[in-house]
């Protein structure tokens, strides 16, 4: 899948509250309601990911703070695959 330019990258960005692009990747922390949640919203994230086969990197901090970073190593940038995911995320999260 070709990587984006930067231009549709920002483009992307406009419809993507809470993200943000951090060199080659796509970056969003979601504060869950307790840490049951937060691990109840990376289960499902893992599902997705699964289903995909396209996975975050995921880190748990402050025992409800949910932060990931989306870009497709596979071709050393930010796809329409990060931004398609990015958008479903935004949408389990309530976003």
């Amino acid at each position: 899948m070709p990587v984006l330019s930067d231009e549709e990258i920002a483009k992307a960005m406009d419809g993507l509250p809470g993200w943000a692009r951090d060199d080659d990747a796509l970056v969003a922390t979601f504060r869950r309601k307790d840490w049951r949640d937060a691990l109840a919203f990376v289960n499902a994230i893992g599902d997705e990911a699964e289903r995909r086969n396209h996975h975050p990197d995921v880190c748990i901090t402050a025992y409800r703070k949910v932060t990931l970073r989306l870009t497709t190593h596979s071709d050393a940038g930010i796809t329409q695959r990060d931004v398609s995911f990015a958008t479903w995320l935004n949408g389990l999260a309530g976003g």
